[in-house]
């Protein structure tokens, strides 16, 4: 967690867990720059990094149907986001980092909880 002035593309290297056994990496157009993507490689992830246009210069057809391609995988994760958009969002109204962690960790807490109880509901 981190400051909400600070970009999330500053804190990569502190959020990369080495021990994953997936070497993919997934990411919006935020993260897609050249340097990053080499440096990913040479650190031994698979990059799916979608693609941005440059000002003024909108995309090419090949990169909006890879961007598509991305997409799709992504989606069931971005579904917990949208499902934490609904409970009020990532904002937390609170002075200090820690209160903020713990109000966003309430926050996944009731997520699971809720999606436990859905799927308590299916079996």
């Amino acid at each position: 967690m981190s400051d909400a002035n600070e970009a999330d593309t500053l804190h990569l290297v502190d959020v990369l867990d080495r021990s994953n056994s997936s070497r993919d990496f997934w990411a919006d157009r935020g993260y897609h720059d050249r340097p990053r993507e080499r440096w990913l490689h040479l650190i031994g992830w698979r990059p799916s990094i979608q693609r941005k246009g440059q000002a003024g210069k909108p995309i090419g057809e090949r990169d909006k149907a890879r961007n598509k391609r991305l997409a799709s995988p992504r989606a069931g994760v971005e579904y917990v986001f949208a499902s934490l958009a609904r409970m009020g969002g990532k904002a937390v109204r609170s002075i200090g980092l820690a209160r903020a962690e713990s109000g966003l960790t309430l926050k996944s807490a009731v997520y699971n909880l809720k999606r436990m109880s859905s799927l308590l509901e299916m079996a």
